[in-house]
């Protein structure tokens, strides 16, 4: 059942209004009342994910939690997902794309990221994040304003058109919106929360191997992604819908 909001009516201006000055915990404790385990976290093990994941370990919210495998993954990123199941005490499902990585290759050609990324991105993320989507009303993710400017102007409560040809919309909950890198890292670390070995590597966003690389000083934390190419985001965030 898609996300309707004559069935579920919120005033998301009067709330985003309200969850810039909140914390975390009570914007995840207002999703968690309304909407129960129709609200799902979808991680990709990026530091504001596992923050989010913690927050609500902690708190008892039982929200669905998923993260999209690739099959391109880095195997850092494989072991993480793990230590942090095992660290929180919670599963974390495993959305996989259609196609293989060689059956890709067989139907699309070899190496398909190095040739047009944005048909890999939504072969192997966006269409399986569609897909997934059509089980939640929400969708809790790790976006923060600072990371690039693509993500500058993003709300704290969206309503976002996930699948613009069949008309269907689904809340983006994005809690830590206004919170800085810093923030983040201060709370991994005060927590001693397991994360991404990469980061002290200087890969500050970290995706499928091929398509990440470590950033400069001075670059945004995505700089790091589909280097050569004019593209900053995989399209979860942008091609997949339209916020309304």
């Amino acid at each position: 059942m898609a996300f309707e909001l004559s069935r579920h009516p919120i005033d998301i201006e009067a709330l985003n209004a309200k969850f810039e000055s909140a914390c975390l915990n009570d914007i995840l404790a207002w999703c968690w009342k309304e909407f129960g385990i129709r609200a799902g976290i979808g991680t990709s093990f990026q530091g504001a994910g596992i923050v989010i994941m913690h927050h609500a370990a902690e708190a008892g919210f039982g929200f669905q939690i998923f993260t999209l495998d690739t099959g391109l993954l880095f195997a850092e990123t494989l072991e993480l997902k793990r230590l942090i199941e095992g660290r929180l005490g919670i599963r974390i499902e495993t959305v996989k794309p259609t196609l293989t990585v060689e059956e890709q290759a067989a139907e699309y050609g070899a190496a398909l990221w190095q040739r047009n990324p944005d048909l890999c991105c939504s072969l192997r993320k966006v269409l399986p994040l569609q897909n997934k989507l059509r089980d939640l009303d929400v969708w809790i993710t790790g976006l923060r304003r600072q990371q690039s400017e693509t993500r500058a102007k993003t709300q704290i409560l969206e309503l976002y058109k996930f699948d613009v040809l069949r008309d269907q919309v689904i809340l983006k909950l994005n809690p830590l919106a206004n919170w800085t890198r810093e923030q983040v890292w201060n709370h991994i670390r005060t927590h001693n929360l397991p994360y991404n070995p990469l980061h002290d590597l200087g890969y500050r966003s970290i995706g499928c191997v091929p398509c990440t690389r470590k950033t400069a000083e001075g670059e945004n934390e995505r700089a790091g992604r589909w280097t050569g190419f004019d593209k900053s985001e995989c399209g979860i965030h942008t091609f997949l819908g339209e916020n309304i």
